[in-house]
Parts: C-alpha cells; sequence; structure tokens
C-alpha cells in the first residue's frame, strides 16, 4: 500500500478540499445509465460472472483516475497508487457481507482471488469476514434487483470516510441493448463531477472494448 502525502497548500484543490470537508456531509452522488450489450455478451462468451466482468472493469476506470485514487488520513490528503474493491457479497440466506479484493492489471488473476474472497464471505455468517477495514478501496455494491434512478448510503457522520461508493442496479434489455443504472458517490473535497464524468467514460469505453 503505497501512498504520497499532497501538500495542501501547493495542491490546485486547496480551496475545494478546506471547503467541502468541513461539511457534515460532503459526498454528492449522480446515477447514470451504463450500455451493457457488449461486455454482457463478451462475459457469456467466456462463461465469466457478469459481476466480476463490470467490477474489475469499473476498478480499472476508477485506478485511471487520479482524483479517485485521493484519501483523507487524520485531516491529511494522500494519493494512492493503487486502489482496490470491497464489494458487498450476497449469501443464499438474503444477507450479505463486506469484502476485499486486490486490484491486480491480470484480470485472470483479479478475477480467481474474487472468486476466493466470494466463496470466504458466503460460507461466513459475519458482516465483515475478511480484511480488516481499508481506506485505499472503492465501496462497490450491487442492486441487481432495482432498475434505480437515484441512490442514498447509509452514513456514519462521525467517521471520516473518504472512500468513493459505486452501485450497479438491474441490467434492463429494450430492443436488444442491455443497460444498467450505475451511482457514484464521492467526497467533494476530493473528486468533483468532472472526474466523475471521466470515470464514467473511462468505464463506458473498457465496457465496450
Amino acid at each position: 500500500m503505497t501512498k504520497t502525502l499532497v501538500t495542501i497548500d501547493e495542491w490546485n484543490r486547496k480551496d475545494h478540499y478546506n471547503f467541502f470537508s468541513k461539511f457534515d456531509e460532503p459526498f454528492f452522488g449522480v446515477t447514470v445509465t451504463i450500455d451493457c450489450t457488449v461486455a454482457y455478451k463478451k462475459a457469456k462468451a467466456s462463461k465469466t460472472s457478469f459481476f466480476l466482468y463490470y467490477l474489475y472493469r469499473a476498478l480499472e476506470a476508477a485506478n485511471q483516475i487520479e482524483n479517485f485514487k485521493y484519501r483523507i488520513i487524520d485531516d491529511k490528503v494522500y494519493l494512492f497508487d493503487t486502489i482496490n474493491a470491497s464489494p458487498t457479497i450476497s449469501r443464499p440466506d438474503h444477507t450479505f457481507g463486506f469484502s476485499f479484493v486486490n486490484y491486480n492489471e491480470d484480470e485472470i488473476a483479479f478475477r480467481d482471488d474474487a472468486l476466493k474472497v466470494i466463496k470466504k464471505v458466503q460460507e461466513s455468517t459475519s458482516l465483515f469476514p475478511g480484511e480488516d477495514d481499508k481506506i485505499n478501496v472503492i465501496h462497490f455494491s450491487a442492486l441487481p434487483w432495482l432498475n434505480f434512478t437515484s441512490m442514498s448510503h447509509a452514513r456514519n457522520y462521525k467517521y471520516p470516510d473518504s472512500c468513493p461508493k459505486i452501485s450497479f442496479g438491474k441490467l434492463i434489455t429494450i430492443d436488444n441493448t442491455k443497460t444498467m443504472s450505475v451511482s457514484i458517490h464521492a467526497h467533494h473535497g476530493l473528486v468533483d463531477g468532472y472526474h466523475v464524468g471521466l470515470f464514467v467514460d473511462k468505464f463506458q469505453a473498457l465496457l465496450n472494448k
């Protein structure tokens, strides 16, 4: 876990950070619709879990955007070299557990690691069956039952959270086109709408490859 301290006074986001970090709720969120037609076809053709297929590409896109790799620790801002995934994993009894999956530029290695983590969570009854809470992550969740148009998250304002939260909705098919709602929430002291737009564009491009 390599990170670099950001010198706030020399940072072009100094005023933005100082302003929004004082908010009780510094997170903002948007919901967009992503075209999954190509991605779904490729995932099924390769007999790959569609969830892991799009999760990998979302994490890959986030790691290409510097602002998605900023985190706040003890009122200091750090830039992490790599951001990993902390997805919620559903269980057969309709509960879920939190998990931690390392990002890997090798998609097959990422997928193999993720499958092991998923198995461990599904065989556990704990909310936190794996790694301790980490900050160099994005909190991912999937709501495959809902074609949502907006999203909010349970938040503990006393906890100094700065991890982006990305949620995926139900896969919808209309006229042979498959789409999915994606919600992105981020700390406004670290991320602006411009950076969310970059993420969406990169994520869509990776799904279309």
